[in-house]
This record gives C-alpha cells, structure tokens and sequence, in this order.
C-alpha cells in the first residue's frame, strides 16, 4: 500500500497510470458496442457450442467482443500477427534486418509496415468473417446474419477493420503516454475482464453440487501455486560474466568492469503456446463445420482431453520454443558486439568460441523453459478435461495475465526508483521479462 501511495504522489507517472486506465475503459466500452446486422442470441448460443474451437480462443483474446460481435470483434489479434509475420520476414529479407539494425529510424519504418499489415489481415478476415457469418445458423437453426447481402459484407469488413485500427491506435498511445506495453494491456484487459463471469458460474457450480465444496480450497491453492510457478519462471535468469578489458583514450581509461548477460529461461513468451493452440484448435473448428464420418473422428482424437492432443500440443510448444528463441536471440551478433567493445566471457575466447558458448547455454536453458511452459499449459487442460474443474485462467491466458503484470509492475517501479522512492518490494526488486 506504500508504494501506491508514492506512485501516487508522483504527478506524471500518476497521469500515466490514469491516462492508461481511461483508455482501457475506452475500449473495454467499444467491447460493448455491436456490429449491426447481427442476431445476438444466436450468435451467443453458437459461441456457447464452439467454447473449444478458434472461436473460443479468439473470442478469449478479444474479451467476448468476438462473442457479441462487437465493433472490436477482431480484437488486436491481426496486429499481433503482423509483428510476427514481420519478425519472421526479417530474417528472410535482408533488407528487413538491416532496418531493423539502423535503430529509432528502422524501427520507425517496421512499425509502419506491420500498421499495413495488420490492416491489411483485418480486411481479409473481416471478409472472411462477414461471409462464413452468412452460412451460419445458431442451434435451432435460426439465422445469426439478419439481411445478408454485398452491403452486410462490406459493412461488416470496413467496422471490423476500423475497430482493430483503433485499437491499434489505443496500444500505441498507451504505450508512448501511459505505462506498460500498451498491446499487452489490451490483451490484459480482455481476458481478466472475464474472470468475474467466470467466478460467479464456479460459485453456481458448487451450489448445485457439480463441484464438491470441500475441494475449493484445492482449486485456489492450486491457482496460486501456478500463478507463484510462472512468476518464478518469468523473471529467472541464466547470468552469463562479461569482463571488459581497460582501454586507454588520452587521459581517460574506460573499461575493466565486470558486468553479466542475462538470458530469460523462456526467452519465447507466450508465442509458443499462441502458435500451438491456434494450430492443435484447426481439427476441431474444421470438425464443427464440415459433418464427414472420417473428419469428425479426426477431430475428436485431436480435441482437447486426448493422448494424442496433448502429446502434438507439447511437441508443437518445444519446437515453437526453440524455433522462436533462434529469432529473436542471435548469439553471433552478440558475440561481435561484445568483441568490438572489449568484452568477453572469462575462460571463453571472443569471437566464435563466444558465439558458441552462448548458444550451448542458450539450448539448455531453452529446454527447461520448453518444459515449464508445456507443464503450465497441459495441466489446466487436464483438469478441465478429466476432472471438470472450471479452471478459467488456463495456461496460455495465465501466461498473459501474469507476465503483463509483471511487466507493468516493474515499469511502474522503475519510475518510483529513479525518484528515490521504495518500490512496491521492501527487499529486492521486481526483474521485469525483457
């Protein structure tokens, strides 16, 4: 409680959290604006029979407004996908990369490619959208779209790629004037937005004696020993010496300093589990629409609860893992450029023994990271699955809900810091994921 009470005391980063808080009501209120044309109740009602399809896990990302087909039905999900598309096109693309190396510039021009992107995706799938919403009926077979037509298509694509335009907007603007990372936050607020709707059905539960009372408090401990799991995870590092050799410039030497280089267990984020979910979620989505005796047994192997669906899904989080940790980390860049500023790792020769040296460690780390993250996803599914216990944050959605916090919490404590104030930990602090 002391430490919001100095981030409160300080008048700019209190205007930055407020700032930040309005905005997220800005959208968490577009949430509740619907698209028109649409017959809610049955559009409800098909949401409700396709919870374990991509419906459910966009619909999850975009905090129900996929649900309700709101104005912000795409959520921020094409923006996300452009950034990674752009990722993976940098490493292709010299062009890209070299960009990418020409610092505040090129990032400048990357963000206006994947700004491109991300519109461009939201006309195809507003497209897409808009016409597969046309051949859907909800349970009694009731038409979900009211006066389907050209005019209901175009309609639909320009309000759905406006709303993830704006969204697009709202996260930039978070991010430059507010505190956090203001994508992250979107996705934050989207999925904790939830959580309420989702205690009040658990409490329903226990009332009606689906769920016996006596295992509730092995629910939440179960809960916080998750949560307390991630956090441990998120902010350990593998801590690399670095020793920089004197340099002498005129009168002044610089270097001989010791330093280390920090490299995060899960240097993938919640990519991983992103990428192997949407992937493991294609049977069960095509099984939903398309009634063939031999795709309907396809997907039901492949859904959620069987042997085959977990084993698929945690060889697609590793091989994701490292696939993902090879983009984004490159040991030899780092090794040049700890050899042009006179740094190197005691006992290691610069250059490519560096090089090598790092990836070694690299690979192990990247294992245990792999394994974490398989145990935090598979083990909620489990429990749903075998033992129908209503586990709401799940593991993609608890990786979110916690990193971003964690994220959010260290920038708010780095403001505190930097004007002599203690932050929200007594001892020690809180190491953000970056």
């Amino acid at each position: 409680m002391s430490g919001l009470q100095s981030a409160a005391n300080i008048p700019e980063l209190r205007k930055r959290i407020i700032f930040t808080l309005l905005m997220l009501a800005v959208y968490r209120m577009g949430v509740q604006i619907p698209t028109p044309g649409i017959n809610g109740e049955a559009l409800a009602s098909f949401f409700e029979q396709n919870a374990s399809t991509l419906f459910g896990m966009f619909n999850m990302f975009s905090g129900g407004a996929l649900e309700n087909f709101s104005i912000f039905a795409l959520g921020i999900m094409p923006y996300i996908s452009a950034s990674i598309i752009i990722q993976l096109l940098t490493v292709v693309i010299p062009q890209l990369e070299t960009m990418k190396k020409e610092g505040e510039a090129g990032r400048r021009k990357i963000t206006q490619y994947t700004r491109y992107g991300t519109v461009a995706l939201s006309i195809i799938q507003g497209t897409f959208i808009a016409v597969g919403l046309e051949g859907m009926a909800g349970p009694g077979g009731e038409a979900i779209v009211l006066d389907p037509g050209i005019q209901f298509k175009l309609m639909t694509m320009l309000t759905l790629t406006s709303g993830t335009a704006f969204i697009m907007w709202l996260g930039e603007q978070m991010t430059e004037r507010g505190i956090g990372n203001g994508i992250s936050l979107i996705i934050f607020a989207g999925i904790v937005a939830r959580g309420p709707a989702a205690i009040i059905n658990s409490i329903q539960l226990v009332k009606a004696g689906e769920i016996a009372i006596f295992f509730v408090p092995f629910l939440v401990i179960f809960m916080l020993g998750v949560v307390a799991t991630i956090v441990f995870f998120e902010t350990s590092q593998r801590r690399i010496p670095i020793q920089y050799a004197k340099r002498v410039v005129g009168r002044k030497v610089y270097g001989g300093q010791s330093s280390h280089l920090p490299l995060k267990i899960n240097v993938a984020g919640v990519i991983p589990p992103i990428f192997a979910s949407s992937i493991m979620m294609f049977p069960a989505t095509i099984g939903s629409f398309i009634q063939i005796d031999w795709v309907q047994r396809a997907s039901a192997a492949l859904s959620p609860g069987t042997v085959w669906y977990y084993v698929i899904f945690v060889a697609m989080v590793v091989f994701f893992c490292f696939f993902y940790t090879a983009i984004q980390f490159k040991p030899d860049d780092v090794a040049e450029n700890l050899k042009k500023n006179g740094g190197f790792i005691p006992g290691i020769r610069p250059g490519r023994r560096t090089a090598e040296f790092i990836d070694k460690v690299l690979t192990r780390i990247t294992v245990v990271g792999a394994i974490y993250l398989s145990v935090i996803c598979v083990l909620p599914t489990v429990l749903i699955s075998q033992f129908n216990i209503p586990f709401y944050f799940g593991g993609t959605a608890l990786l979110i809900v916690v990193g971003v916090g964690i994220d959010t919490i260290s920038q708010i404590e780095s403001h505190l810091v930097m004007r002599n104030y203690e932050g929200f930990m007594k001892q020690g602090r809180i190491k953000g994921r970056s």
